[in-house]
């Protein structure tokens, strides 16, 4: 997920990699708090993939676009959190 992130924020660099690696983890625990099954969704979704690459690119630095992104993290995760094979409610 790191190499990945690393691109979608076009650094090439190691120098960043542990606080993009806490990011990746508060990604994780926000998708999780919003009830989003990363076990059964895993890592591999590419909507979970873009989700974590968007919450990095808003936390990271000071991004000219945070409205934007902001806006676009947050619909990405509600469509996870209202997706059933994304979430950990029972249907």
């Amino acid at each position: 997920m790191l190499e990945l992130v690393k691109m979608a924020l076009r650094i090439s660099t190691d120098a960043f990699d542990d606080e993009l690696n806490m990011l990746i983890e508060a990604a994780f625990l926000d998708l999780t708090a919003a009830g989003v099954n990363l076990f059964t969704a895993a890592t591999s979704d590419d909507l979970v993939k873009m989700a974590v690459c968007t919450y990095c690119k808003l936390n990271f630095g000071v991004p000219d676009d945070a409205d934007r992104l902001s806006k676009a993290y947050d619909m990405q995760k509600a469509q996870l959190s209202m997706n059933t094979g994304h979430t950990t409610w029972e249907v």
